[in-house]
C-alpha cells in the first residue's frame, strides 16, 4: 500500500488561499517567515505533466499569495522555486512552488539566488 500523499490531503486549516485548481499552503519547515507553497489540487508529480489550466491556476494563486505575504511580512524580495524529480530535490512527489520570501540581511550576499542549490557553481562572479 502506497504512503497518502500529504498534499492531496491537507485540511481546511492549513489552505491560505484557493481556486479552482490549485491551493496556498504555509510550508511546514520554513526556510522564512512566510515560506509558502502553491500547489495543484489534482495528484500530478511533475510541472510538466499539469495542464495549461492548472498552470494557469498556480500562477494566479502566485501573484494572490505575493500579495499576502507583502502585506503580511513586507519582505524586500521573493525567490519562487520548484523541485521537479527526485534529482532535483523534490521530496514529495506532488508538484509545489515554494514562495520564498527574502527579508534584508538574511544573507550576507544573496547574489546567485537559487542558483546556491549547488554551492560549487552558484558564485559565476568575480
Amino acid at each position: 500500500m502506497s504512503k497518502p500523499c500529504r498534499f492531496c490531503n491537507l485540511s481546511s486549516t492549513d489552505i491560505v488561499i484557493a481556486n479552482e485548481l490549485a491551493v496556498v499552503s504555509r510550508d511546514s519547515y520554513p526556510v522564512s517567515p512566510g515560506h509558502t507553497l502553491v500547489i495543484p489540487k489534482r495528484h500530478v508529480g511533475s510541472f510538466f505533466d499539469t495542464t495549461t489550466e492548472e498552470r494557469l491556476a498556480l500562477m494566479e494563486l502566485i501573484d494572490q499569495a505575493k500579495l499576502a505575504l507583502d502585506r503580511e511580512f513586507h519582505p524586500a524580495a521573493y525567490n519562487l522555486g520548484l523541485n521537479d524529480g527526485p534529482a532535483a530535490g523534490q521530496s514529495i512527489p506532488h508538484v509545489h512552488f515554494h514562495l520564498i520570501p527574502r527579508y534584508e540581511g538574511d544573507r550576507t550576499d544573496a547574489r546567485g539566488g537559487v542558483r546556491w542549490v549547488l554551492p560549487e557553481k552558484a558564485k559565476y562572479w568575480k
